[in-house]
Order: C-alpha cells, then structure tokens, then sequence
C-alpha cells in the first residue's frame, strides 16, 4: 500500500510540474508583450518581458535590440550600448540594431563612431531613409558638408515635404558656403514647417549678410523672435532698429 502512494503521488507531482511549464509563456508570447508595453511607453514594463524572454534564450537579437531601445528611450544610454552590442553579436545582418548603437553613440555626441554603425547599417538596408537622416546629422555635426548634403538629398528625394531635413540640407549648404541653394532650402522650411524660429533666424542673416536684403531679412529676424528664437534679438537691435 505505501509503495502504491508513492507512485501515485509522485505521478501528481509529474502533473504538475508539466503543467508549470505549459503554462510558461513562449519567447514569442513574452515579445509580443514587451512589444506591446513599449507602443504604450511603459519601458520598464518592457524591459521586464524582454529580460524573461532572454533568461530562455540570451541569444535573441530582435528581444535584445527591443530592449536596448527601450532603455535608449529611459535616457539610460551607457545601459543600451551593451546590450545593442549583444544584439549586433546575435545577428549581425539585421541593420536594426546597428542603427539603434549609432543612434545611442550620437546622443552622447560620438558622431565619428556613430557613423561608423550608421554607415554599416544604411549597406544592410539602404531603403531606410532614416539611416540617410541620422548619418547626415551626424556628418554635420563633425562638419563634413558635403557628405551630409548627400544623405539629406537622398532622404528628400524619397519625401520631398519632410521638412527637417530641408532645414538641415540648409545648413549643409550654408556650411560650404552656398547661401543661393541655402536661403532656397530654408524657404522650403518654413514653407514647410511656418514654427521653425531657427530657420527663420538663418533666412534673415543670410539675406542680410549674403545678399545685403535688409528689409526682407529685418523682417525674418522678427519672425524668429516671435516665435521665441532668442538669439534674434541681438541682430534686431544691432542692424534693424
């Protein structure tokens, strides 16, 4: 009779042990919640999922990159570089994860190695026009015109009507010294996006210091301190009053 008990509680036992792990989530199921919890803005309660989903399997890029956004998003971005970097280590063909590193990289203002990452990821994917954008910031920042020129040319030429990058094709032209195509660029800025006081800034001295169009670039100027561009006074009170 005992021997009889211990194999019938022991079956149980069986039960429910398999039941536990029936009834733990798959890796699928846990990034489709991380996925959903990040679409809300709730980033700790994403990172959450996508830790549980990489405690079964450390090698899953698309959880790994996923969660390294997430961090991005949380400003923890010494955090999310290593875990892009063990994204990239998983799969390296995917651009994602490339992209997102040089994202990261160019926030703390390291424009040469985040070039490097968005230079691998736009040759994995050059559909992706936001590589093209994100490269030719980081090109502009590091003051190399004609090559963030190109990237804003080709993000324009997919859609004409994005106006940020209108403005910073401008300052590309400005920066190598083309005030004609420059001044033709922040048209079609504010033309585009009417609250840009910065570009507003940047018509109303080229006019003047360009073209010696003080009336029209007085007029600009005032533009961009109404709509709480600052800098503009400074000009104001110097050359138009």
């Amino acid at each position: 009779m005992p021997k009889i008990y211990a194999v019938i509680r022991l079956w149980i036992l069986g039960l429910l042990c398999a039941s536990l792990v029936a009834c733990s989530p798959s890796e699928e199921e846990l990034l489709k919640s991380g996925i959903e919890k990040m679409d809300a803005q709730a980033w700790p309660e994403a990172i959450n999922y996508f830790d549980q989903l990489l405690e079964k399997n450390p090698a899953n890029a698309t959880a790994l990159n996923a969660k390294g956004v997430a961090l991005f998003q949380q400003g923890r971005i010494q955090e999310a570089i290593p875990v892009f970097d063990q994204a990239i280590q998983a799969d390296s063909t995917s651009y994602k994860a490339w992209f997102n590193r040089g994202n990261a990289k160019m926030e703390l203002e390291n424009f040469k190695a985040a070039l490097a990452d968005f230079n691998i990821a736009s040759a994995l994917d050059p559909s992706q026009t936001d590589i093209f954008f994100n490269r030719g910031t980081a090109l502009l920042n590091m003051e190399e015109y004609e090559d963030a020129l190109l990237d804003f040319q080709a993000v324009l030429q997919s859609n004409p009507n994005q106006a940020e990058a209108q403005f910073r094709k401008a300052k590309a032209e400005l920066g190598m010294n083309d005030p004609i195509h420059g001044l033709e660029s922040l048209t079609n800025t504010v033309n585009l996006d009417p609250k840009n006081g910065e570009a507003y800034y940047l018509l109303g001295i080229t006019r003047m210091s360009a073209l010696g169009q003080k009336n029209e670039g007085c007029a600009d100027l005032r533009m961009a301190l109404s709509l709480g561009y600052s800098e503009a006074q400074t000009w104001i009170t110097d050359f138009c009053e």
